[in-house]
C-alpha cells in the first residue's frame, strides 16, 4: 500500500455493490414481471429535473416514487417499491467487503463516496453493514451536490481534513475520476477484472 496513502474513497454502485450487469440495474432486471409495470415508466417519471432534485437531497425519494404509485395505480404503494428496489440491488461484492476489512484492520480511513440519496444511504449503512465498515458516508444526498461537481470533492476533503494528494478515489466512472484527478486526488478506475491490480496498489496482494 502507498505510504502516501491517508484516505480512501470508495464509490458504491458497481464497485462495492455489484449491481450493474451490462449496463442494467440488478433491480430492473424482472420489475415489469414482479410489479406488473414497466421500468421504463418509473425512470421516466424519475428523470430530468426529478432525478437530479432527488440525487442531490432537494426532493424526497419516496414522494417523487409516491407520485408514480398514483399515476399507474400501483396499490402496495411507494414504500413497497423503494423496498424492492433497494433489496434487488443489494449484491455486495465479497471481494471488496474482505479489503475493506483488511484496510480497516490496518488502521487506514476508508468512506463511501457515492451518488445516492439518503433513504438509499441508510439501508447501505444499516441494512447492508457498511456502516460499521467505514469512517463515513459521502452521498450527494447528504451534501447537496452530486460528483462530478468539484465541490462534492471539495466537501469530502473539509469534512475530513485530508490534503487531496493523499485520498483515492476508486470509481467506476471516467467522469467522476478526471474529476477527482484535476483535484489533485489519486484514482484507480475500477471495472471488471480489475481486483488484482486494486490489489496491488493497495498492497493487499
Amino acid at each position: 500500500m502507498a505510504q502516501d496513502l491517508a484516505l480512501i474513497a470508495w464509490d458504491f454502485d458497481g464497485v462495492l455493490n455489484d449491481n450493474i450487469h451490462e449496463g442494467r440495474h440488478l433491480w430492473a432486471r424482472h420489475f415489469e414481471a414482479e410489479i406488473g409495470h414497466p421500468v421504463s415508466s418509473l425512470t421516466r417519471h424519475l428523470s430530468g429535473e426529478v432525478f437530479e432534485a432527488v440525487v442531490a437531497g432537494r426532493r424526497d425519494l419516496r414522494e417523487a416514487v409516491a407520485g408514480w404509485t398514483e399515476e399507474v395505480g400501483y396499490a402496495p404503494g411507494p414504500d413497497a417499491i423503494l423496498r424492492y428496489w433497494f433489496e434487488r440491488d443489494a449484491n455486495t461484492d465479497p471481494a471488496m467487503q474482505a479489503r475493506l476489512k483488511a484496510l480497516r484492520a490496518r488502521g487506514l480511513r476508508q468512506v463511501i463516496a457515492t451518488n445516492n440519496e439518503d433513504r438509499r444511504c441508510r439501508y447501505i449503512e444499516e441494512e447492508m453493514g457498511f456502516g460499521p465498515l467505514i469512517d463515513g458516508m459521502f452521498s450527494s444526498g447528504r451534501m447537496g451536490v452530486r460528483k462530478p461537481f468539484a465541490e462534492f470533492f471539495a466537501i469530502l476533503e473539509r469534512e475530513t481534513e485530508v490534503p487531496p494528494g493523499r485520498i483515492l478515489l476508486v470509481d467506476d466512472t471516467e467522469e467522476n475520476l478526471e474529476a477527482a484527478s484535476a483535484r489533485g486526488w489519486q484514482v484507480f478506475h475500477y471495472r471488471a477484472g480489475a481486483g488484482e491490480a486494486l490489489d496491488r496498489r493497495l498492497g493487499l496482494g
